[in-house]
């Protein structure tokens, strides 16, 4: 449609530093947001080709304008979606869109600026229609950005600290996000994996042990504390493991980068081939990247993002 002015929405994507699978059972969460981006922009057509992820982000956003008595009109558009962000590896695409996509559209039918908390509470509705049982961690990083320690008491009380510092440089300029393969099981399947392993196996002190661990890395992010952060991520990798999270391939590729460093994985995990992104610590930077190169394993230099969803819409477009 001619002259008319396209709304767009970028958010980020999240790492787990630590806490994974823990959140979903009360304990806290420590996530940071990173600089890889998915952006959502749409504009006012009688042609609409919407995915299901959009048509029912739609629904959502229409739930929640009635639901807040907020005046709207679902007017038709198409839309465009473009991605940085890997999806089923365990860094939050389907949250990212979920933000993006829920902003948008958000703006489109009320005609007027939304806050951060609007968009937060829209997409977590979106996250749970996917994932069934999500923390509500992935949403909240992709659209405030920064790190955050994330803890839900209950689903009407959950705490969002954004933390009042950043990843120490001295860390950040080591930590890599290194792909061990595409998990084949879902997020929400492997949630339910972890829920029934601990009802029948009584794993609960595993839980408790990765909430100490994550405060371990907090306390060590804030004082950069090196040494503390490689024990962080040492011991969560190890907790996981007992949840019986982690693939033999991926154990395998751990085991063989742990000359250059240490490493964890990080989001919901894969048991039956790969387990998504591994967070990597380097103590041999120029040796990692030479391995990753030779052997043809993607890998991402870790890029901590402050902003979370951002409005792109200042730029008018014609089509």
């Amino acid at each position: 449609m001619s002259g008319q002015k396209i709304i767009s929405y970028s958010s980020p994507a999240k790492v787990i530093l630590s806490g994974e699978h823990a959140v979903v059972f009360g304990k806290p969460a420590l996530v940071a947001a990173i600089d890889l981006r998915l952006k959502v922009s749409l504009w006012p057509s009688d042609k609409q080709n919407q995915s299901q992820p959009i048509s029912i982000i739609k629904k959502l956003v229409e739930a929640y304008l009635l639901k807040q008595k907020i005046r709207f009109q679902a007017r038709p558009f198409n839309y465009a979606i473009t991605s940085q962000i890997p999806m089923g590896r365990g860094l939050g695409s389907s949250a990212a869109l979920a933000c993006a996509g829920s902003a948008a559209i958000l703006q489109f039918y009320s005609q007027k600026q939304v806050t951060k908390e609007e968009i937060n509470t829209v997409a977590y509705e979106v996250e749970k229609y996917y994932h069934q049982t999500p923390s509500g961690v992935d949403n909240s990083v992709s659209c405030l950005g920064g790190l955050v320690f994330y803890r839900k008491e209950f689903e009407f009380l959950k705490n969002i600290n954004l933390l009042p510092f950043d990843i120490p440089s001295s860390i950040n300029k080591r930590l890599f996000l290194i792909d061990s393969g595409k998990a084949k099981e879902s997020t929400a399947k492997m949630v339910l994996k972890v829920k029934n392993s601990l009802i029948k196996q009584n794993k609960n002190k595993v839980l408790s042990d990765i909430e100490n661990t994550t405060k371990m890395m907090v306390i060590a992010l804030k004082q950069n504390d090196v040494c503390g952060f490689k024990s962080a991520i040492n011991i969560n990798q190890r907790l996981l493991a007992k949840l019986a999270v982690v693939s033999p391939s991926t154990k395998l590729l751990l085991k063989k980068l742990g000359q250059y460093g240490v490493g964890k994985i990080t989001g919901a995990g894969g048991v039956a081939e790969g387990s998504g992104y591994i967070l990597f610590f380097a103590d041999q930077v120029d040796q990692l990247c030479h391995y990753l190169d030779k052997h043809k394993i993607t890998y991402f230099k870790f890029s901590q993002d402050n902003k979370g969803t951002i409005n792109l819409s200042q730029v008018e477009k014609k089509y």
